[in-house]
């Protein structure tokens, strides 16, 4: 009896420190950095209220460059960074300008002005099939809009844009050629809206237009990627 009870203490003392290493071992490592180069359509879905002369805008879309880099806090959830600068003609539509001369309905041309929006964003991601070849993602986050090398055009004397606030939401999918790189679509909404004053003095003495402009544009992302 006294070696059997040996045995079993043993035994029990085995299993219970399997049981603990396995309990130890480290969860298997993941690449953790991703970095992605697209070319990005940015296609505004702007509207206006404008002060004093009324009609609505028009923003130009644009194709660019853009840079990502994302961080995997776990194999599933993640934070993005998008890097990117576009430039865009503007113009009102249908504006009154009748009190200074003009047409009741008139597009006036209010230049360029380019957009630097960095957008950071907190992703999940899925693995759907079980070779991890094809990952989709959503995400949400938080958007911050600087205008600059604003071009006024030939008719204002200067237009100005307020930097401003926004939202991001997006989804999209990695589709992996080896264990490094991969090919990504990309799709994401800004809500971004920004204040406006249009300097008219050259036009007619003391005229200052203001407006608030909703931009809200869909961005539109096709590029390659690698993890490390």
């Amino acid at each position: 009896m006294k070696k059997i009870g040996i045995l079993m203490l043993t035994l029990t003392l085995l299993v219970g420190n399997s049981l603990f290493a396995q309990e130890e071992k480290p969860a298997p490592e993941f690449k953790k950095w991703q970095m992605r180069l697209r070319a990005i359509g940015v296609v505004p879905n702007e509207s206006a209220k404008i002060g004093i002369i009324g009609g609505d805008v028009a923003i130009s879309n644009t194709i660019v460059p853009e840079l990502d880099f994302t961080y995997f806090f776990t194999k599933n959830f993640a934070a993005e960074l998008i890097l990117g600068t576009t430039k865009h003609d503007v113009n009102t539509v249908g504006s009154d300008i009748s009190a200074i001369g003009g047409p009741t309905s008139f597009d006036v041309d209010l230049g360029s002005v380019w957009l630097l929006p960095p957008t950071l964003t907190a992703q999940y991601h899925f693995y759907p099939l079980q070779e991890k070849k094809f990952k989709p993602y959503v995400g949400a986050g938080i958007n911050y809009t600087i205008f600059y090398n604003v071009k006024e055009g030939s008719v204002v004397k200067d237009v100005k844009y307020d930097n401003a606030i926004g939202f991001a939401a997006q989804a999209g999918f990695d589709v992996f050629i080896n264990d490094t790189y991969f090919i990504n679509f990309d799709v994401k909404r800004l809500f971004l809206k920004t204040d406006v004053t249009v300097d008219a003095s050259n036009l007619a003495a003391g005229l200052s237009i203001p407006a608030e402009v909703e931009i809200n544009p869909w961005i539109i992302g096709l590029g390659f990627g690698m993890r490390f």
